[in-house]
């Protein structure tokens, strides 16, 4: 018998990985639409969207990757989503550019891993 908060679990880990997409996309398209358009740079490079998206992605892996961990007791999600917001925080500490852009994409990779992980774990 699935008990309701893991199904809500399993939604918080679908989301995350959605919102780990859509951010990488963010990235990308905001480089290009800067290198190759010259537009877009005073929106899609403010700090507090940055600082959201962070703050956002922490509480979707504490809650969905924590009560992962609390059912299936594996450690590989958790050490994979907190290596991820890792890059994606020092990704806040660099100028805007490629240098931030590689760092979140890596961070929203092995969070969106990390995701995976744990509803792997969770069958």
């Amino acid at each position: 018998m699935r008990m309701p908060w893991i199904a809500n679990r399993s939604r918080l880990d679908r989301m995350g990985m959605l919102l780990s997409g859509l951010c990488a996309l963010h990235c990308v398209a905001g480089i290009v639409l800067i290198a190759a358009l010259g537009v877009g740079g005073g929106f899609l490079f403010e700090p507090v969207i940055h600082r959201a998206g962070l703050l956002v992605a922490t509480l979707i892996v504490a809650v969905a990757i924590g009560l992962g961990a609390l059912r299936h007791r594996r450690a590989a999600p958790f050490v994979v989503a907190m290596t991820g917001l890792t890059f994606m925080g020092g990704a806040l500490a660099v100028p805007h550019g490629v240098e931030e852009a590689v760092l979140t994409i890596i961070g929203v990779t092995l969070v969106a891993a990390a995701h995976v992980l744990n509803l792997r774990r969770a069958a």
